[in-house]
């Protein structure tokens, strides 16, 4: 890394997964995606979000950035959880991560 610039900025990554039905179109998805996403925008300590769909359609979820994992269990109470299993008929799972090293193309960022 003797040529990499190194910055330090935790990030604790959550992987947000949830079943959908599977004969949504992709189109369907997007826009269902795209209607919620302001709604993320101004979320205290997320840098970013990734929205996913499994290649069968019967899964959709999100890669969240956050600053802490406090921020993150602040969004995901349990009336998110009783939401999205309402509206998707089964709770949502979260598993959390470490990211310790991120690399982009201009710089790699060390925690």
């Amino acid at each position: 890394m003797a040529n990499a610039a190194m910055y330090r900025d935790a990030v604790i990554v959550a992987i947000v997964r949830f079943p959908i039905d599977p004969q949504l179109a992709a189109d369907e998805v997007r826009a269902m995606f795209e209607s919620s996403a302001p709604t993320y925008q101004k979320l205290p300590g997320l840098k970013r979000k990734h929205y996913l769909r499994a290649e069968d359609g019967g899964t959709a979820g999100g890669v969240y950035l956050w600053e802490s994992k406090a921020a993150a269990e602040a969004v995901y109470d349990e009336a998110w959880r009783e939401r999205l299993t309402e509206r998707y008929g089964a709770p949502p799972t979260v598993e959390y991560f470490d990211s310790p090293v991120t690399v982009d193309p201009d710089h790699i960022t060390v925690e």
